[in-house]
């Protein structure tokens, strides 16, 4: 098996070497496009749920969807601390999630 991939090799070897300068320049393109940042994003995996709650105050948007929203997301795998806010008429729970 290996040795006809050989000799294919040998024999098509202007094939080979146009692929492998085809390949080289596709990895040389992905290299230069490929971002780099100087400072690396340090925090925390974080999901921030907005809820919506028109004309209500912030105590209502407390009892009837932070609260519970955010006893139930202290359930989802991975999550280390889940905090939530009420305002009026809304509401931002702020999940953070364990690295990897």
């Amino acid at each position: 098996m290996i040795e006809r991939i050989i000799h294919a090799c040998i024999r098509f070897r202007v094939l080979v070497v146009l692929l492998s300068v085809l390949l080289a320049a596709i990895g040389w393109a992905a290299w230069k496009a490929t971002p780099l940042d100087a400072i690396p994003d340090l925090s925390d995996t974080q999901v921030i749920v907005k809820t919506t709650f028109p004309g209500q105050s912030p105590q209502v948007v407390q009892d009837q969807v932070t609260y519970p929203l955010t006893t139930r997301l202290l359930a989802v795998p991975g999550s280390t601390a889940v905090r939530g806010y009420s305002f009026f008429g809304d509401s931002y729970i702020y999940v953070t999630f364990k690295e990897g």
